[in-house]
């Protein structure tokens, strides 16, 4: 699980494709600290498993579903993305829960000024954009940031200086792809509210109690 609070920009150095599968190499720092074989880091969003360590890089394998799903297979040489580690036990919970498993990409549409503030607006697939709510939070290139405003093929974000300069979204422009993560809670609600959706009956007490309420 991860919060969202990018730790550190890294760069791609290697990303090879073979077929629907590759494998990734960042060169980092950050992000290696107290980081071994097997953990979890958050590459623009995408939760990885590192496969192998250097001094100053890792490496991980993507396998084809992410190719298909996410941003990743358009990295390059020279990429650069938006790292995070998995959050610790102990650590302070800052942005929202973020899993690390991308729903889908979204586009830049526009960026604009407002105030001490960038407001990016992204467009979608609407039935990925349903899942956004104003005031809510989304995941964007594994960045948590607040809903400003949200339509059926569109949303709104602001981002401050500070995450401006702490993550790539600031050098992106029109036209962009983004990977987007929707807030976990809302599919999960969804997820139990289908058999309740299915039965007939509409919402009863014998329902509720029949599913432990």
């Amino acid at each position: 699980m991860f919060t969202g609070i990018i730790e550190e920009v890294g760069l791609v150095r290697d990303m090879r494709l073979s077929g629907d599968s590759g494998r990734l190499l960042v060169g980092a720092q950050t992000v290696l600290e107290g980081t071994r074989l097997g953990d979890s880091i958050a590459v623009n969003g995408v939760c990885l498993t590192v496969t192998s360590l250097g001094s100053d890089s890792f490496t991980a394998d993507v396998m084809p579903e992410t190719v298909r799903r996410t941003s990743l297979r358009d990295c390059r040489s020279g990429s650069r993305v938006n790292l995070e580690r998995a959050m610790a036990a102990n650590g302070r919970f800052g942005g929202h829960i973020v899993a690390g498993h991308v729903d889908g990409i979204g586009e830049i549409l526009s960026i604009r000024k407002d105030g001490n503030a960038s407001v990016l607006t992204i467009g979608g697939r609407p039935e990925l954009l349903r899942y956004i709510v104003e005031k809510g939070s989304v995941a964007l290139d594994g960045v948590s940031l607040t809903v400003i405003s949200a339509e059926r093929d569109r949303f709104s974000v602001g981002i401050i200086p500070h995450t401006g300069s702490e993550t790539t979204l600031l050098s992106r422009r029109p036209g962009d792809i983004l990977n987007i993560e929707t807030d976990i809670i809302g599919k999960y609600v969804e997820r139990l509210l289908q058999p309740w959706e299915q039965k007939s009956g509409g919402l009863t007490m014998e329902y509720l109690q029949e599913i432990g309420f």
